[in-house]
């Protein structure tokens, strides 16, 4: 993780440096939200590459030098695997926030769906396989391809009910006893909190406040692009000058 104070009094430094402004908690904390949010999403579209680069082997492949696991190794953070519930209201698998609040809650990505199958006598551990429900259907009312424990099959979809919290549904055939998943959660939301000196001046409280879950390699693109911002709202075109030419070099790097 990344210290959201140490993050918050480098940003203040450069941009008091010379009088430039100053950039008030609740707008530090709007931006340092959207700018983790950038970096967590970017990881997407650039392992997608990466990941043809490796299969290629066009890229480095030693133990420290694989950028393709590295970037990959950004991830860990957010991957968690667990256990879905049986909803019998709405007859399906379901996660909701509230029982796994240390991750934040919200699901982004679907791994591995492991179902698992008790019979008397013996249990049966299968992975599911995830579908779309036009094929599900297709392929459940097939008695040739109809899944089964070994071989179970899953789709995806949003339940419409407003008294609902759930953020993912599944629909498994057969029907298992017990469902795990590994899933890629979403960040949580880094804020930075403070308390009253005695002086009236802001403290900064590390027990309100939430870090950034990022791995601590991008401390300086936190900095960098939360800078980029700022000059925006301080109307400061010197800092967004800079901070775009650090992350374009940032980038570089990390790609080259």
């Amino acid at each position: 993780m990344v210290s959201i104070n140490k993050v918050y009094k480098t940003v203040l430094y450069i941009v008091n440096k010379e009088q430039r402004g100053y950039l008030p908690p609740s707008e530090f904390n709007s931006l340092a939200e959207l700018v983790q949010n950038e970096i967590f999403n970017s990881y997407f579209p650039d392992g997608n590459q990466l990941n043809r680069q490796n299969q290629n082997n066009i890229q480095n492949d030693t133990e420290f030098f694989n950028i393709y696991e590295n970037n990959r190794y950004k991830l860990y953070p957010f991957e968690h695997e667990v256990s879905f519930n049986y909803d019998t209201t709405y007859n399906c698998w379901s996660f909701s926030p509230q029982l796994s609040t240390d991750y934040g809650g919200t699901i982004r990505l679907l791994g591995s769906i492991l179902a698992k199958y008790n019979k008397p006598g013996s249990t049966t551990d299968s992975i599911v396989q995830l579908t779309s429900k036009g094929d599900y259907n297709k392929i459940t009312r097939s008695k040739l391809t109809a899944p089964t424990q070994k071989h179970p099959l899953a789709y995806q979809y949003s339940l419409t009910a407003s008294n609902t919290t759930k953020n993912v549904v599944l629909n498994i055939s057969p029907l298992p006893d017990f469902v795990t998943i590994n899933c890629i959660f979403e960040p949580t939301v880094p804020a930075w909190n403070s308390s009253p000196g005695s002086l009236g001046q802001l403290l900064y409280n590390p027990g309100t406040s939430n870090n950034f879950q990022l791995d601590t390699s991008e401390e300086s693109n936190l900095i960098i692009g939360i800078l980029k911002y700022a000059g925006v709202i301080i109307n400061n075109p010197t800092i967004i000058d800079i901070a775009a030419q650090e992350a374009q070099q940032v980038q570089v790097n990390e790609k080259s």
